[in-house]
């Protein structure tokens, strides 16, 4: 076996199964002329080649580095000139033209939980029936909640069952127009947006304040809608609250279902965590999973980031991923929470969750649900931020240091005795973390 053959072994192990089917295991490697600061791979098409630049290049570079330990450069090229003419002529349209979904994005693998289950099943249910129920179906919700992904599990159905799914962004879809009206080929544009199945687009926020893009979308949007051509759309925020959009085309997005995401719970996380953990063959245990989920905010994005930055040092280093080494990895992610979280919003939001007034927590009150709050307040300020033992005392009233000392102990006590308030506690920090994004 070559070293080629060898580099896409190693990133087999890391990768999905259907993703190394459908792309990697297409590659040939060219071992006569390669070099050892050069690898070149052959594909079939030129959309092998999209995926494998835009998603793994830089993987197989370092594959190459652990391999070989010297730095190699990666080419993916076409394994004829017939095809290489293909590419050319592809290169010339922009890439937004590209439809390519991402595999790996399905319903199986897509967390569902209390705050997405609402979305989870609407997508799909519409990707049960194309263009006959919820259409068009409008996704919204903050960044790294899974929009993307289940806007593309729905693709991926359609996909399969041999409907011309179109999946872009709103800029990629703005760049293709302009591409078009620059070399005077609207008409090309316009059949290729109008005659698709199904059309999926995300971010449709940046459609905000754009006059001449927003009217060549109302007039996409009616062809597909009067022809029962499915459509998914995502945004940061619902219909009505996007500033700068036609009136027509807001009440359009609300013809259908619009659906949200909201943050997920620290269960749903943990959840997530795992899934991810299994899918990128990253061992973990149970304490390293619960308190990478209650330090992250709720962004699912950042826990495959996370996870990444555990594994890649984890390799390198040669060592085993336990709770202390996790916590050493990750301190300067805490550091830059820690910085923007103050004490009055864990106040605030300790006293929202406990049904009581800030004043009553930062007060003298000796009353049970009071020192309660007080003390989990102390304990989150503890945590959260980087205030000392003297400052958290000035800040609640107390004593001097000992006593914030004396009530950190307590909570501490209480955590490894009551499951049902160790839970508590997480969730409160979730929510403080969540907020201070």
């Amino acid at each position: 076996m070559n070293i080629g053959q060898e580099v896409l072994e190693l990133l087999k192990e890391e990768i999905t199964e259907m993703e190394y089917k459908r792309y990697i295991q297409h590659l040939t490697y060219d071992s006569k002329k390669s070099s050892s600061s050069h690898a070149i791979y052959y594909a079939p098409n030129a959309l092998v080649i999209t995926w494998i630049k835009n998603k793994y290049a830089l993987k197989l570079e370092h594959l190459f580095e652990v391999k070989s330990g010297a730095k190699v450069s990666v080419e993916i090229s076409l394994k004829n000139k017939v095809d290489r003419r293909k590419a050319k002529k592809q290169a010339e349209t922009p890439k937004t033209t590209n439809s390519l979904l991402n595999p790996s994005h399905s319903f199986d693998n897509f967390m569902v939980g209390g705050s997405n289950k609402f979305a989870y099943t609407a997508v799909k249910s519409v990707s049960e029936n194309a263009g006959k129920v919820y259409n068009p179906l409008f996704i919204y919700g903050g960044v790294g909640l899974g929009k993307t992904h289940l806007m593309q599990a729905a693709g991926n159905v359609y996909q399969n069952e041999g409907k011309v799914v179109i999946y872009t962004t709103v800029e990629q879809f703005l760049n293709d127009f302009l591409h078009h009206l620059r070399n005077k080929t609207m008409e090309r544009f316009q059949e290729k947006y109008r005659s698709c199945d199904v059309l999926l687009i995300d971010d449709i926020q940046f459609l905000s304040n754009k006059e001449g893009i927003q009217e060549e979308f109302f007039h996409t949007f009616e062809a597909l809608k009067g022809a029962g051509k499915q459509i998914i759309l995502t945004a940061d925020k619902h219909p009505k609250k996007i500033g700068g959009l036609e009136k027509r085309l807001q009440s359009r997005f609300e013809w259908g279902l619009v659906a949200d995401i909201q943050p997920p719970e620290l269960e749903t996380k943990i959840a997530i965590i795992e899934k991810k953990c299994e899918i990128n063959k990253v061992k973990l245990s149970k304490d390293i999973i619960n308190y990478i989920a209650t330090v992250i905010d709720s962004n699912v994005r950042e826990i495959e980031g996370i996870l990444s930055k555990l594994h890649a040092y984890s390799q390198l280093m040669h060592v085993d991923i336990d709770l202390d080494f996790t916590k050493n990895v990750l301190k300067d992610q805490m550091n830059e929470k820690r910085a923007t979280i103050d004490m009055d919003s864990i106040v605030q939001t300790v006293a929202k969750d406990l049904n009581i007034k800030p004043s009553e927590i930062k007060s003298k009150g000796r009353s049970k649900n009071i020192v309660y709050a007080r003390r989990i307040s102390i304990y989150i300020c503890r945590e959260l931020t980087q205030n000392t033992m003297p400052q958290l005392a000035q800040y609640f009233g107390m004593k001097d240091h000992t006593a914030i000392s004396h009530t950190i102990k307590k909570i501490n006590d209480l955590i490894e005795q009551d499951e049902d308030f160790r839970v508590k506690i997480k969730e409160l920090t979730n929510k403080i973390t969540s907020m201070s994004e």
